[in-house]
């Protein structure tokens, strides 16, 4: 332990030291700091198992801190997402179209999964779908980090996350010395989430699956391995075969007092509750929890316990909601009936796409037509809005969509 402390000391840190004494500039104090980290840390990845040559392989070439993923922790929104916009951009025309190419592309894996775990594959496509577009944010090497290089910033330079990145760390170097993946495919987001679905480190050593039988359990190049994985992870925290995750419901006079609440769906029938599409609630035990996810002008739901696997994916309710959706809209079910209590004057998610697609046909936008207004939607509306006479807001408005219709 002593030699390799030494080594690692000699290599990269007392080199640097006389610089610090010499009126170094901060972001070289900063590295020499974070090389020293690294040294250090290795003690407490010694007890856990990690051997030298693995911590010395995911380490190889890393001579500062990845200051992207402290910028991203940093990071923090002005607002949140409207759950309309939330869900506008998820389940929309673009994500089940691509769905239900993957479903045909897939569909005997996702078969052999759904009948091995009970996990319905639609529900399986829109995880894939909100974690990674189905794999396309994997193509984009500006969206990833060295996952060793990632957790051990914010270990050494977030202390609000230190504990959670130790850990995830400690559980990355035991992904990497089981030969699973070589250290530069070890990629993931700022935060060390990876592959198609999106694993955290330790999520992965519990729940990990060699689905395609190569002996390696690939969740960022094989697409078996990732749904299996994935359906491992419900299928283990209670997932129920066979039902579904909830039920949108139109809300009674003084339903919205109810939020929160659970009860048998046969006694929220008799409090008045009903579904938007005339059927009748299915009859059993199932317990439900009312959700009301835009207050009471908006639509209700009825929550089972499949939405909340749905949760140990990720606890927000609006992810778990945002898959259920598309799961339904990939499987032919549709999408929710009634209206969400947008703002006046702003777009749905079909005048979205009409807007997006009416600035590519001018020529103003060569994006992908996704209903997402990113920079480069932005910029073009911004554009257009100049040259109509309109204030150059870059925000998309039905003002505009009529303006270009």
């Amino acid at each position: 332990m002593k030699t390799f402390r030494t080594n690692l000391l000699r290599r990269f840190v007392i080199p640097l030291l006389g610089l610090a004494a010499a009126g170094m500039p901060i972001d070289a104090r900063a590295d020499v700091a974070f090389k020293t980290w690294i040294v250090k840390f290795y003690e407490t990845a010694a007890k856990s198992g990690i051997s030298r040559s693995t911590y010395e392989k995911a380490f190889a070439g890393i001579t500062e801190p990845d200051r992207d993923v402290l910028e991203k922790a940093a990071y923090q929104p002005e607002f949140k997402s409207r759950i309309w916009d939330y869900l506008d951009s998820r389940v929309n025309p673009y994500t089940v179209r691509i769905g239900r190419e993957m479903a045909a592309k897939y569909g005997s894996t996702l078969n052999a999964l759904e009948r091995h775990y009970g996990v319905d594959k639609h529900i399986l496509l829109a995880i894939w779908s909100m974690e990674s577009n189905y794999g396309a944010v994997l193509e984009k090497p500006d969206r990833l980090h060295h996952v060793p290089q990632a957790l051990a910033t914010l270990a050494w330079g977030d202390p609000n996350r230190s504990k959670f990145a130790r850990t995830q760390l400690i559980a990355a170097l035991k992904i990497l010395q089981s030969g699973d993946v070589t250290p530069k495919q070890l990629t993931g987001s700022w935060a060390g989430a990876m592959g198609h679905t999106q694993f955290i480190p330790t999520s992965y050593l519990l729940y990990a699956v060699d689905a395609d039988g190569n002996g390696k359990r690939d969740i960022w190049h094989s697409v078996p391995d990732a749904l299996a994985t994935s359906a491992n992870l419900l299928a283990k925290n209670g997932w129920q075969s066979g039902k579904t995750w909830g039920y949108e419901a139109v809300l009674p006079a003084n339903g919205a007092r109810l939020e929160g609440q659970t009860k048998p769906l046969a006694e929220w029938a008799k409090l008045g509750f009903a579904r938007p599409n005339g059927k009748n609630f299915p009859r059993g035990t199932d317990r439900a929890t009312l959700k009301l996810m835009a207050g009471a002008n908006g639509p209700a739901f009825l929550m089972l316990k499949n939405f909340f696997v749905v949760k140990r994916y990720n606890a927000a309710d609006s992810y778990a909601l945002g898959v259920g959706l598309l799961a339904d809209e990939l499987a032919g079910h549709g999408g929710v009936q009634q209206s969400w209590p947008r703002p006046s004057g702003t777009l749905d998610i079909k005048q979205k796409f009409e807007l997006q697609s009416r600035m590519k046909e001018l020529g103003y936008y060569e994006g992908e037509v996704d209903g997402n207004f990113g920079s480069g939607s932005k910029a073009a509306i911004s554009v257009i809005q100049k040259r109509l006479g309109m204030q150059p807001s870059g925000e998309p408005s039905r003002q505009l969509l009529e303006a270009l219709r």
